[in-house]
């Protein structure tokens, strides 16, 4: 037993342990349990001896017996937490009482181990501590990276914006990421299906391994086999050597399949048993490969009408659709707009050794009314096209601000009715930070009316 085992999970052999227990015979049989499979185990007879080991070392796990000398392990537990105890802990007892369960949930107990019990499941409850605690931690990773807008981070591994809609996004990664499960992504083009497939590979397990970016669109039908999965010398005619497949350089990692409902009927089928056996035939071979990947999937496309249609195999469909995440259009993110526009302005501005074009209050309003069909791939073009010309085009700035002082630049003295009306929305839509639904509240119609104006005025 000298070497750590990896059945309980890779975190276990990083994991620090204390055990507390009164009796010598369970302080023996826990040590001998997770010894050998802990980078550190510690033992206290007393909550005396357990606080002294506190002070000196930090425990990711504390094991504690709930009957002890001078008190019980939960009144411990929770003078401790008061202190600065931050291990998760997981309160032995012998009796099942829901009181008990209560007071020491209250006082910061994790999991509860009902004596007597085997080895598996003491381990079992180290396990899952350990992942909750890992979990956390990436979360807060996650928050704290993907909120940053600093000048270091490159755009195409980031998510920018504070709206709801991208927050929901963000939160559905931290999820998912520690995850081994397939993801779909929806939404339409340019809205950032990379950007987050990019960020649950960044935020997994497998982030030290390759990220492959596969466009299924982009490959040729009669190379996209190949392409995926590799070939041997003289497979086809062309093959003049053996060539690994995309599936191979993403061994270990993440292989994101972009347009998978580009992929052809005869290469859905063969995808659906690479994804279930986790084994790949390079064309040309007698011999399958094994391969150890996680799945990520994107789509503009509507696959649920694909299968109806027969353009895509209900159930590769069921089997790529465990968890789909929902990509917002820029148009429904508000105030996130003008802080894509500026973070593409600063960057591109460096980029290109041009000096930044002010983004003013009329500008503003033009990217709020403004329907984005490209989405934030069509805005940072746009942002590029300016720096260029060194001003925004025409409609992006004939825009008034929130104010109606810009007005008068671009409109008569004698506007017309419908001339005032598109002033008056667009300055309550610059007013609401681009939220459109707010801006039909305060304006006392359907967000559909404000929707269909804005398009009529973006032509």
């Amino acid at each position: 037993m000298g070497e750590r085992s990896p059945e309980f999970g890779p975190w276990l052999a990083q994991a620090s342990i204390l055990v507390v227990d009164d009796e010598p015979g369970m302080r023996n049989f826990l040590v001998r349990t997770l010894g050998p499979r802990a980078k550190r185990i510690e033992e206290a007879a007393d909550t005396q001896e357990a606080s002294a080991k506190l002070d000196e070392h930090h425990f990711d796990v504390v094991i504690l017996d709930n009957i002890l000398p001078g008190k019980t392990g939960v009144e411990w537990l929770a003078e401790q937490r008061k202190i600065g105890f931050f291990a998760d802990a997981i309160l032995m007892t012998a009796y099942a009482d829901l009181d008990t369960a209560i007071e020491a949930l209250r006082a910061g107990a994790v999991d509860f181990v009902l004596k007597p019990f085997r080895s598996n499941q003491i381990l079992n409850a180290v396990a899952r501590c350990l992942d909750r605690m890992r979990l956390e931690r990436e979360n807060y990773v996650l928050r704290h990276e993907l909120r940053a807008t600093s000048d270091h981070m490159l755009l195409r591994d980031k998510l920018i914006g504070h709206s709801r809609e991208i927050d929901e996004v963000r939160e559905t990664i931290a999820r998912v990421a520690p995850l081994p499960t397939s993801v779909l992504i929806t939404g339409e083009s340019g809205t950032g299906k990379e950007v987050t497939a990019r960020s649950i590979h960044a935020l997994s397990e497998r982030s030290e391994k390759q990220f492959v970016p596969v466009n299924c669109a982009a490959i040729p039908t009669e190379m996209i086999e190949a392409e995926l999965f590799g070939h041997l010398k003289g497979a086809f005619t062309g093959a003049h050597s053996a060539r690994d497949g995309l599936f191979i350089h993403a061994q270990g990692g993440t292989l994101f399949l972009d347009e998978i409902g580009e992929l052809p009927l005869p290469m859905q089928s063969k995808l659906l048993r690479a994804i279930e056996d986790r084994r790949i035939r390079p064309v040309g071979s007698e011999r399958e490969v094994s391969v150890d990947l996680r799945f990520v999937f994107a789509t503009n496309s509507d696959l649920e009408r694909a299968v109806e249609e027969g353009r895509f195999r209900a159930d590769l469909y069921y089997r790529i659709n465990v968890l789909q995440i929902a990509m917002p259009p820029l148009r429904d993110r508000g105030a996130d707009v003008v802080e894509l526009a500026t973070l593409f302005m600063q960057k591109l501005s460096r980029q290109l050794g041009m000096p930044p074009v002010p983004i003013t209050a009329d500008v503003e309003a033009g990217l709020f009314a403004y329907d984005w069909p490209g989405n934030v791939r069509e805005l940072r073009n746009l942002i590029e096209r300016t720096l260029i010309l060194g001003r925004f085009p025409p409609e992006v700035r004939a825009v008034p601000d929130a104010t109606g002082e810009a007005a008068a630049a671009f409109e008569p003295e004698d506007e017309t009715l419908e001339a005032l009306e598109r002033r008056h929305i667009l300055a309550t839509l610059a007013e609401c930070g681009g939220n459109r639904s707010e801006t039909a509240r305060r304006l006392g119609v359907s967000r559909k009316t404000i929707e269909r104006k804005l398009q009529a005025w973006n032509g």
